[in-house]
């Protein structure tokens, strides 16, 4: 390894996480990323910093960086999706603006998924347990798509009156096809991995305890034709383009929408997010919606110091300026 690889990756694992762990294997210059977001196992605004600055950092380092691989540390929850104690508390403050500014948040992570293979990263992500809405969108623009058997998934929002707003739709109909990405935004029903794996959504099913293996099989399956993989999915981004703006356009769409609810949507989206929090085993209900609020205060401050990460259309790459 270089000099300069050899100084970045203190850089790159140095720093004081709360929800995220990072591993780093030198041999094939991977850097697995393990999610383990408190109280609820979902994007949380504190969590997606954490992989803002994860995302910087890769990109502060070109070429360190050739494979990412992601995974939960939660027992039977991959990820919940969108952080809906906090979509409770803005929409009955009338707060359309931080839902928005929370959807963007979300649109960068996406994005630089969706804009690996142009930094000369290859991506891979491993399911076990549930993962639901903006959970799921988050998966689906991986590279390669890996679920145990007893993972499901599923687009639930239209059961509280919204719809999954951060790419579902752009990546579903690129995947999938209109009819499927139909069928499962709309139905709000949740799908097996089998299932998943027949409409082409997820790449690998293997049983459960082999996931880890099936990594490594996939990992080391792409590093000898890397650079051609590379080459390949970035030509695939061309020919069944998503643009950044596309999804900023859905997200103020989705924040709209969720202005619309009703007393008695909000009620379900509480009762879903407490069982999410009794299965991830988290904190006592009673300390969300303080957290959310904290949270929300944190991320308005980097907003207003331009902390965020955003869009550049004229390059397809996402630039990070996140602080130290």
């Amino acid at each position: 390894m270089t000099p300069a690889g050899l100084t970045g990756i203190p850089a790159l694992l140095g720093r004081p996480y709360r929800y995220i762990r990072l591993e780093w294997s030198s041999e094939l210059a991977l850097l697995r990323l393990r999610t383990c977001v408190k109280p609820i196992q979902c994007y949380s605004l504190a969590a997606m910093a954490e992989l803002h600055q994860v995302f910087s950092d890769i990109a502060a380092h070109p070429g360190l960086v050739k494979h990412y691989v992601m995974t939960s540390d939660v027992a039977g929850v991959f990820n919940f999706g969108g952080d809906l104690s906090l979509f409770v508390l803005l929409i009955r403050a009338r707060d359309r603006e931080s839902l928005k500014m929370y959807g963007r948040r979300c649109i960068d992570l996406v994005w630089w998924m969706e804009t690996a293979a142009q930094r000369g990263v290859h991506t891979t992500v491993l399911v076990q347990g549930d993962t639901l809405g903006g959970g799921l969108e988050s998966v689906l623009p991986f590279h390669k798509v890996i679920f145990e058997r007893s993972a499901q998934a599923g687009f639930p929002e239209v059961l509280f009156n919204l719809f999954p707003g951060m790419g579902a739709w752009n990546f579903t109909i690129r995947k999938a096809g209109f009819a499927v990405a139909n069928e499962m935004v709309l139905s709000g029903r949740l799908y097996t991995a089998d299932q998943l794996y027949r409409r082409g959504l997820v790449d690998l099913v293997v049983e459960d305890g082999e996931g880890e293996a099936a990594i490594e099989h996939v990992v080391r399956g792409v590093h000898p034709r890397l650079r051609g993989t590379l080459a390949a999915l970035q030509a695939r981004a061309v020919a069944s383009p998503i643009t950044y703006q596309m999804l900023l356009t859905v997200v103020d769409q989705w924040a709209e929408a969720a202005m619309t609810l009703t007393d008695r949507d909000l009620r379900l989206m509480e009762r879903l997010a407490r069982a999410q929090v009794r299965k991830a085993g988290g904190a006592e209900e009673g300390a969300v919606e303080e957290i959310k609020r904290l949270e929300l205060d944190t991320a308005w401050g980097e907003e207003r110091t331009g902390h965020a990460g955003w869009g550049d259309e004229r390059t397809g790459i996402t630039e990070w300026a996140l602080p130290e």
